[in-house]
């Protein structure tokens, strides 16, 4: 905790140093999985949001303003931490938004127990259960990846299209996990032998390899997180030769999946939210010259977020109510398009009267309560790597 303080207290000196003197400062929560199951994953995020936050205050066009990220640990599966966390996030910093939180779980308690009762928007880029779907959210919520609702159905769609008939499922035993096995299980049109939760944080997965294996199955569905028990159920399959081949859920993606497994995955398939287009390739092109890496799973999607806040703040009062005020109005149609290194440009627009449509890294139309359409990468595991076999 005491080297993400740092790192923390790190990244705000950098992004203030060409902070104009005589501008106010407007704190932009940036709560993630510092630790945790996919602590992997989020320095790639953050850096991507925080990379959005500094092109607004580069650009010079928030005339008055500069936005200085905070950053808070949600832990991704411990919900009274991350309360906490975006309690002093909201009470003692100040926040006039919140960029995450990431997990599904701690971003629901988040939701209920801070940003509900103090009137803060949160955007965020990674969960997806079904379930926030239906939160009680005062019109605060908003996410840039799609649901698992959707997830559910093209998990099943790959199965299908590659005539597999027979699986076991195994899922985190979290508001992620179980959203995300009840969306697949919905659509899956042939037979689940087994769909059993498990555990993050053991270092023995014997016995629920045991259960899968007894059931049986083609392909050995795994719907958790790539740096705890999905993992781990994955090298004890590996190592009893129970499965050997797999289809993940988007939790799996990272590139410590494959440096850990390398080819002896090959074959498994999975899906991950993913875009393509001008908009991403202007991202990408941003993201590699500012040393983030591009590929990296919600790296887009958490810069599109960020860009969002940034956006629904200039776009009116700078100030809670403006955020939520003015964040669909910025994301969707009717407007000039803006991509990933355009917030300058975006933000002249809205100054001068017009309207923009933020279309960003991956694609940006928020539909019904500040659901993301999205899209997602189909990939296949080849030679110990990802091989992307179509957007869709």
């Amino acid at each position: 905790m005491k080297k993400l303080l740092l790192a923390s207290a790190a990244t705000m000196i950098a992004a203030g140093a060409g902070y104009a003197q005589d501008s106010e400062t407007l704190n932009v929560g940036v709560i993630l999985g510092f630790t945790g199951p996919i602590e992997s994953l989020t320095p790639g995020m953050a850096a991507s949001a925080e990379l959005a936050l500094t092109q607004v205050n580069d650009s010079g066009a928030f005339e008055g303003y500069t936005l200085a990220p905070v950053r808070a640990d949600s832990t991704c599966t411990d919900s009274a931490a991350a309360t906490a966390a975006g309690e002093r996030l909201v009470t003692s910093d100040n926040v006039v938004a919140i960029m995450g939180a990431d997990c599904s779980g701690v971003t629901g308690a988040v939701l209920a127990n801070v940003a509900v009762p103090n009137g803060v928007v949160m955007v965020s880029p990674s969960a997806t259960s079904p379930a926030l779907s239906q939160a009680e959210d005062n019109g605060l919520f908003f996410r840039t990846s799609p649901s698992d609702a959707r997830q559910g159905e093209i998990l099943a769609d790959v199965l299908e299209e590659k005539g597999i008939e027979s699986v076991a499922v195994t899922y985190t035993n979290s508001d992620y996990g179980k959203g995300l096995s009840d969306a697949f299980a919905a659509n899956f049109d042939g037979e689940i032998t087994i769909n059993t939760s498990h555990e993050d944080g053991k270092g023995d997965y014997s016995a629920e390899i045991g259960a899968l294996a007894s059931a049986g199955g083609d392909v050995l569905v795994v719907l958790g997180y790539v740096d705890q028990g999905g993992k781990g159920i994955m090298q004890a399959a590996i190592d009893t030769g129970a499965f050997d081949t797999f289809l993940l859920g988007d939790g799996m993606y990272g590139q410590s999946l494959v440096d850990t497994f390398g080819a002896d995955i090959d074959g498994s398939i999975g899906i991950v939210p993913w875009s393509e287009g001008e908009g991403t390739e202007a991202f990408n092109a941003l993201a590699s010259e500012a040393g983030i890496e591009p590929s990296g799973a919600y790296t887009r999607e958490s810069y599109d977020a960020a860009a969002l806040i940034a956006l629904a703040l200039a776009a009116g009062e700078p100030t809670r109510e403006g955020v939520k005020a003015n964040l669909m109005a910025v994301a969707n149609a009717p407007g000039e398009p803006i991509l990933p290194g355009e917030l300058g440009k975006a933000i002249e627009i809205l100054k001068s009267g017009g309207d923009i449509d933020y279309v960003g890294a991956t694609n940006v139309e928020l539909i019904g309560a500040g659901e993301a359409a999205g899209s997602y990468r189909y990939y296949t595991i080849t030679d110990g790597d990802f091989e992307t076999v179509e957007i869709r």
